[in-house]
C-alpha cells in the first residue's frame, strides 16, 4: 500500500466511522398511498417487530443504532408505552431515536392541528406535542421531529397571517417545555395535503419559527419536501451558514414526497449535500446534524429496502468525503471552471465499495450487508412467524 493509499484509507475509515444514520419504525410497517396498501407478510405490526428488524439493520451495516418512534402509532398510550419500550431497547440493543408527534390523523384535524382556528383544537394538538417531550425526556431522545399537515385547499377559506402567530405562539410553547439537551426540529413542506397555501411550507418559514422558538430549536430538511429542480444544496448551505441545520429526512423522488429508497433517482443530489456538509466541517463549523430515513417502502422488501438504504447513504458519504477540497479550494479561487467540476466529478465516480468492504471488515461487520440479509434466512422467518397475524390492523405504522 502506497503512502497516498494508506492516507485515503485512513480518511475513509475515519468519515464512516463518524456517519450514524437514524432509521424510521414506520419504515418497517406496511404502508401505502392514497389509493391502497400492498400487504408484505414480513412487514412489522408491533412495536417490538420494529425493534427487531431495526436491530437486524444494525447487526448488519453497523451505523444504525436508534430507531425513530412516531407517538399514537409505536407508543398509542402516550408515556404508559415508556417502560416497554425501555425494555425492547435493552433486549435489541437499539435506542430510541427521534420522537415523532402525529399531528395529521385526528378528524379534529381537518383544518389544521397547531393552526386550526378552534382554539380547543390547537390547545389539543399542543398539549399533544407537550406529551411527545415528556416521552422524549423518559426515553433520553433528544430530537422531536415536527411536521404539520396545517394548510388550506382554497383561497380566502383561512387567514394566513393568523395562523403564523397560532404557530409562532404553540412552538414557543413547546420550546419551554424542553429540557436543555433537547432540540425541536421544524420541518417544512411545500404541499401535500394543504394544495393552496401550506403553514410550514419552505426552509425560510422554518427558520423564523426555530428563531421564534428559541436557540433549541432548528431546521429539519426532507429531501423529498421541496418542487422539482430546487437546489437543495443551496439551501443546505444557508442553514449552515446560518447555523440553524438540524437535521435531514433522507428519501428519494422523481416527482415529489415519493418516498422512494435514497439514492435511487438522484444519487448526485445527496452526493451534493453531503460534500457541502462536509465543507462546513472543514471550514471548522461546529455541525451538530441528526441524519434520519424517512421512507415509505410500498413494493420493496421493508428490512432489504432499508439495509440497501443504509448502504447507499454511505457510499454517498464517503464519495463527498473523499472530495479533495485544499485543491477544489484552489480551482473555485482560480475560477478554473472545467477543472474544479472534473475534480468534484470524478469524487462522485470513484467506486467506494472495495473501501466500504475494506473498511466493514475491519469492523468485524458484513463486507456485503444485503447479501448477508439474503444468506441469514431472516427475512424469510419473520415472513413466516407473522404472516398468521391479522392484516385488518389499519395504520401507516
Amino acid at each position: 500500500m502506497t503512502n497516498s493509499d494508506f492516507a485515503i484509507r485512513e480518511k475513509a475509515f475515519k468519515a464512516l466511522d463518524s456517519f450514524l444514520i437514524e432509521i424510521p419504525s414506520w419504515g418497517f410497517a406496511n404502508t401505502g398511498t392514497r389509493f391502497g396498501k400492498f400487504v408484505q407478510a414480513a412487514a412489522a405490526s408491533t412495536i417490538e417487530e420494529k425493534f427487531a428488524d431495526a436491530a437486524e439493520v444494525n447487526r448488519l451495516t453497523g451505523v444504525t443504532p436508534a430507531l425513530a418512534l412516531h407517538v399514537l402509532w409505536d407508543l398509542p398510550n402516550g408515556l404508559d408505552d415508556v417502560g416497554a419500550v425501555r425494555e425492547l431497547e435493552h433486549r435489541y440493543g437499539v435506542r430510541s431515536g427521534s420522537i415523532n408527534p402525529n399531528l395529521f390523523q385526528d378528524q379534529e384535524y381537518k383544518f389544521g392541528s397547531l393552526c386550526n382556528p378552534d382554539a380547543a383544537i390547537r390547545e389539543r394538538a399542543l398539549q399533544h406535542v407537550f406529551d411527545c417531550i415528556e416521552i422524549g425526556k423518559a426515553l433520553a431522545s433528544r430530537d422531536i421531529s415536527l411536521w404539520m399537515a396545517d394548510g388550506s385547499n382554497y383561497p380566502g377559506t383561512q387567514s394566513i397571517r393568523k395562523r403564523i402567530a397560532w404557530l409562532e405562539e404553540a412552538l414557543r410553547a413547546a420550546h419551554d417545555r424542553m429540557l436543555p439537551n433537547q432540540r425541536l426540529l421544524i420541518e417544512y413542506k411545500p404541499f401535500e395535503p394543504a394544495f393552496y397555501h401550506t403553514d410550514v411550507a419552505d426552509w425560510g418559514m422554518s427558520s423564523h419559527l426555530a428563531r421564534h422558538a428559541g436557540p433549541q430549536a432548528y431546521v429539519l430538511v426532507d429531501t423529498g419536501h421541496h418542487y422539482m429542480a430546487q437546489n437543495i444544496e443551496q439551501i443546505v448551505a444557508w442553514l449552515l451558514h446560518t447555523g440553524l441545520l438540524g437535521g435531514f429526512h433522507f428519501n428519494d423522488r422523481r416527482y415529489a414526497d415519493d418516498d422512494l429508497t435514497l439514492g435511487s433517482i438522484d444519487p448526485y443530489q445527496i452526493f451534493r449535500i453531503f460534500h457541502e456538509i462536509l465543507c462546513a466541517a472543514s471550514d471548522g463549523i461546529k455541525l451538530d446534524i441528526a441524519f434520519m430515513i424517512d421512507q415509505s417502502h410500498n413494493l420493496k422488501g421493508k428490512v432489504e429496502a432499508m439495509v440497501q438504504t443504509v448502504v447507499a447513504a454511505q457510499e454517498l458519504f464517503l464519495k463527498a468525503a473523499l472530495v479533495d477540497r485544499e485543491q477544489l479550494a484552489i480551482h473555485q479561487r482560480d475560477c478554473s471552471l472545467v477543472a474544479a467540476e472534473e475534480m468534484y466529478r470524478g469524487a462522485f465516480w470513484t467506486d467506494v465499495r472495495p473501501l466500504l468492504r475494506e473498511w466493514r471488515e475491519a469492523r468485524g461487520l458484513p463486507a456485503d450487508p444485503l447479501a448477508a440479509l439474503a444468506a441469514s434466512g431472516y427475512v424469510e422467518r419473520i415472513a413466516r412467524e407473522r404472516e398468521k397475524r391479522s392484516t385488518a390492523v389499519s395504520s401507516y405504522a
